[in-house]
């Protein structure tokens, strides 16, 4: 894990209300659009998690912007809609990240938005391909928990939404209201790279949860065992045969991106 301390600091509840407050403004106009924008990141974990979000607060897990998810299709219905909720995009980045991401700001009050395109690209790619649909007003909690796992450098903020995660819902087969680990299998099961940092970040979850004096023994406890859950799903999953493989190579040869830090 690294010591960047992006996301982490005290942060007061007018803060916190203008950025929750804010996204509430977001979706409710993308909903009147027929706009299909799904939160990720830090404010993702807040709304899907309304038992344990305490823990970001308690924990000195800050917000720094508002990011989503959305198809390309819908490109320009965004730009109009973020324009007249009185944002302006940055070009640079839409052009240079060949329209996979964009950047809007209304730098007067100190609000940056992200928006992703078809997938997460990071030190893993995430597809959103036909999955948008599938929860609201976040991704899917699957979808949620690898946006944390890809991460190679990972950082404290990912884990305690990880934590916050895996207290708040169980692991099932499916979605809604439910972290469709089968989903998380599959996925890691043909790419050995996504396998291999997921199954490092859970582990390093798991292990980094005991430390947290804000958790009980109880809460200690159940993040073990979903861990410990997940994992052996994982490895139950049948694998590739690229994934085969590219296990025999292992860590001698790089399996993930170098990225930029990101919130």
């Amino acid at each position: 894990m690294t010591s960047s301390s992006i996301g982490m600091g005290e942060q007061d509840r007018a803060e916190r209300d203008k950025f929750e407050n804010e996204l509430k403004r977001i979706l409710k106009a993308s909903d009147d659009a027929g706009i299909i924008l799904r939160v990720i990141g830090s404010l993702a974990f807040q709304m899907h998690c309304p038992k344990f979000g305490y823990l970001q607060a308690a924990m000195g897990r800050a917000y720094t912007d508002i990011d989503f998810a959305a198809y390309q299709r819908q490109t320009r219905e965004i730009q109009a809609m973020m324009a007249g909720l009185g944002y302006r995009e940055n070009r640079e980045v839409f052009i240079v990240s060949e329209g996979a991401r964009a950047i809007f700001e209304r730098r007067e009050v100190g609000l940056h938005i992200d928006v992703f395109y078809e997938k997460l690209d990071f030190s893993h790619v995430i597809h959103w391909k036909e999955r948008l649909e599938v929860d609201h007003p976040s991704i899917p909690l699957a979808e949620m928990l690898l946006e944390k796992m890809q991460i190679v450098q990972i950082n404290e903020k990912d884990i305690i939404d990880t934590i916050m995660l895996l207290l708040e819902h169980p692991l099932g087969e499916q979605d809604q209201e439910t972290i469709n680990i089968k989903r998380v299998a599959e996925l890691c099961s043909t790419d050995w790279g996504l396998w291999r940092t997921t199954s490092m970040n859970l582990e390093k979850v798991r292990r980094l949860a005991q430390g947290y004096e804000q958790l009980t023994g109880a809460q200690k406890e159940m993040i073990d065992s979903q861990v410990k859950s997940a994992l052996q799903r994982m490895d139950q999953e049948p694998k590739s045969l690229a994934w085969r493989i590219r296990a025999r190579v292992g860590d001698r040869v790089k399996w993930y991106k170098e990225v930029d830090e990101v919130e």
